[in-house]
């Protein structure tokens, strides 16, 4: 019975000592064991074995199987109880960036208008690992291709890696869509520094809740816009 556990539990030992290793954590003396399966005595003892050399202290609280729980329904009564949270991924978009040569590869070199452009660079929100406290916002301001679109859609990618530079990268997958619902932009007066005829939109989006929410505002009039994400047609 004991062979069955052995894969999974040395992969949360190998996890835990990666984790260890990070410059962040250094001087760190408890490791707690908290979640359903932190009532195994297999996974305890062979914690204990494994980090207890180290001078690490494993301390298993009490109703461990239900510590997850209660952390949510306390989240839930009372937000202001965790400041900061990690990203578990990397988060951002698609965009087009000036093409530098020999900084941008050449296939992913396209002109427009006389211009030369770096096609899929990864424009990044948040990177993974990255703390992010509640209520904490990252902007962006886009805007759209046609001077009567009434819809922005903007894909959404994400990846275990910080340091992604393209959306071809290995790992990096789409993982939602931005949608921005636009109103008539009639009588708007251009924004300042804008090019003539175009809107810019202004999204605000929040990682450090439970879930990502967006808003965002049309700059030229200073209306909310209808935003919204999808996760769910990935």
């Amino acid at each position: 019975m004991n062979e069955l556990f052995q894969p999974t539990v040395s992969g949360i030992i190998q996890h835990i000592e990666a984790l260890l290793a990070r410059p962040e954590v250094q001087g760190v003396k408890l490791l707690f064991l908290v979640g359903g399966f932190a009532e195994s005595a297999v996974l305890q003892h062979a914690v204990q074995a494994a980090l207890g050399a180290r001078g690490l202290r494993v301390v298993v609280p009490h109703d461990v199987g239900l510590t997850i729980l209660k952390g949510a329904v306390l989240f839930g009564q009372a937000p202001g109880v965790v400041r900061v949270r990690r990203s578990p991924l990397t988060y951002g978009v698609g965009v087009l960036n000036r093409f530098v040569p020999g900084r941008h590869p050449p296939e992913k070199l396209l002109v427009r208008d006389g211009r030369r452009w770096c096609t899929d660079v990864f424009e990044r929100f948040v990177a993974a690992e990255q703390s992010v406290a509640l209520g904490e916002e990252v902007r962006r301001s886009y805007c759209p291709a046609r001077p009567g679109q009434r819809r922005v859609l903007i894909n959404l990618y994400c990846c275990a890696a910080e340091d992604a530079r393209f959306i071809t990268d290995p790992g990096v997958r789409k993982c939602g869509a931005l949608s921005l619902e636009l109103e008539p932009a009639d009588g708007c007066q251009d924004t300042a520094g804008a090019p003539p005829g175009r809107r810019e939109i202004r999204a605000a989006m929040q990682f450090g809740d439970t879930e990502i929410k967006v808003t965002a505002i049309d700059v030229s009039t200073n209306r909310s816009v209808r935003a919204s994400i999808d996760f769910l047609s990935n």
